[in-house]
């Protein structure tokens, strides 16, 4: 049907409108709060463009991260504050019963908002255009593929895009095709189906023995990977069939040699964008090695609490914020390693390290972490199910090592045209197989 349209403007029109139903399928109030964020950041834009004055133009800034950071923080945040607040006000001896907290967090509104505001910064640092206009920009913003879950597209990557017509050719659009039934089949096959019920009954139950609380461990490196990882390659790949391109989110950060580098590989949109839009306008690695080591503390702590309202979160941030600190005060004492092993101690000891940071980042509370990692101390033969993910997750670790120079574009361009369809075949099998009854897994069929 979108083919068959006529005329660009006609066709960015209807993708308009079918990504907003598309958000409204969820909850339809909440389709306000998407239009009122997009149309104040496309005014906003429009007056930094033409506004000369700087104090005013900071002031047009300093107005629209209110808007946008007071609405996330409001629905994603407040419940959090509000309990917080209870617990500091009974440890003072305060009774302090905070009103009730029911307010449904809008979906994708962590993702929207870091899209927006990255526009609003780099029209106010004039590194582009703010003249945009409100259906292209409003398009950019609720561009259904990466509304919900990312990647967090800028609007410097899609705005050129929207500008000229694009009609993808049909390998472009059979290309994302593959990616797509990839995406689904990492996420409906290896997440929910291999990785997912013994990370969740480790971590829900406890008391698990070694072998269980290792495959829940490693599991879950496995499962948020193949789970995020494959929504981005579902969005990429959809981008890819209206021809938009979008940058990639993960490669094999499982291979990194060290944390610099698996924050170069792991959600690669918000990586960059915490980089550019927090760390460096914090001072970056400027004013000596304290300075760069709060600031990179600062942003990890930042990036953790991005991720949910909660101190394991946090907790989560505040590790990988350790690691990149301890990575930069190694590299500066010894800046180079020669000695045979090396490059294969540090691939290991990064992915161990990450795997431990998961730990907080899944368990629901302090006691929920200290009860998993008693696992380890207890001995016992597992499950075949455990063994079957504790080898799936390694095997996992293997491939991304051996593939962690090679980007998956790369991988399939080496494949003929057959082999691209054999594996989507045999993806679009495994997804019916495992996926069952759950609609979920055919959201995009569907839509």
């Amino acid at each position: 049907m979108y083919l068959l349209l006529p005329g660009w403007g006609i066709r960015k029109s209807f993708l308009l409108l079918a990504s907003y139903v598309f958000y409204a399928a969820w909850n339809p109030a909440y389709v306000l709060i998407l239009a009122f964020s997009t149309s104040l950041d496309w005014w906003l834009a429009r007056r930094l463009a033409v506004t000369e004055g700087e104090r005013r133009r900071k002031g047009l800034l300093i107005l629209s991260l209110v808007a946008n950071l007071g609405l996330l923080g409001f629905f994603k945040y407040g419940g959090f504050v509000l309990a917080n607040l209870q617990s500091a006000f009974g440890a003072l001896g305060v009774a302090y019963q905070p009103p009730g907290w029911d307010i449904v967090l809008p979906v994708g509104i962590s993702f929207y908002t870091f899209a927006s505001l990255s526009y609003t910064i780099d029209v106010y640092r004039r590194e582009i255009d703010g003249r945009t206009g409100l259906r292209d920009y409003a398009l950019f913003v609720a561009f259904f593929p990466h509304l919900v879950a990312g990647p967090i597209v800028r609007a410097r990557a899609l705005l050129p895009q929207l500008a000229a017509p694009r009609l993808p050719a049909m390998d472009q659009a059979a290309y994302g095709i593959v990616l797509v039934l990839i995406g689904l089949f990492c996420k409906a096959v290896f997440a929910d189906q291999v990785f997912a019920p013994v990370v969740d009954d480790v971590y829900t139950n406890g008391g698990q023995d070694i072998v269980g609380s290792f495959a829940a461990f490693f599991g879950f490196a496995a499962q948020i990977y193949f789970d995020f990882g494959g929504y981005s390659l579902c969005a990429i790949g959809l981008a890819l069939c209206f021809g938009f391109a979008f940058p990639d989110n993960f490669r094999c950060p499982y291979g990194a040699r060290g944390f610099s580098d698996f924050w170069r590989r792991w959600h690669i949109s918000l990586s960059t964008w915490l980089r550019d839009y927090l760390y460096i306008p914090l001072g970056g690695n400027r004013g000596g090695s304290w300075a760069t080591s709060r600031h990179l503390m600062l942003t990890m702590l930042l990036g953790g609490l991005w991720h949910g309202a909660s101190w394991m979160f946090v907790a989560w941030g505040g590790l990988h914020g350790t690691f990149l600190i301890g990575e930069r005060a190694w590299r500066k004492r010894w800046p180079t390693v020669s000695w045979r092993g090396a490059d294969t101690v540090l691939t290991v000891t990064t992915f161990l390290l990450v795997c431990v940071a998961w730990v907080p980042f899944r368990a629901p509370s302090a006691g929920a972490a200290w009860t998993f990692l008693q696992g380890f101390a207890r001995v016992g033969s597992g499950t075949s199910v455990q063994w079957l993910a504790l080898l799936a997750a390694l095997a996992m670790f293997a491939w991304q090592w051996r593939m962690r120079d090679t980007s998956l574009d790369q991988w399939l361009a080496r494949m003929p045209e057959g082999g691209r369809v054999a594996i989507g075949t045999l993806c679009l099998i495994g997804i019916f197989l495992a996926a069952g009854g759950d609609e979920r897994a055919f959201i995009y069929f569907q839509f």
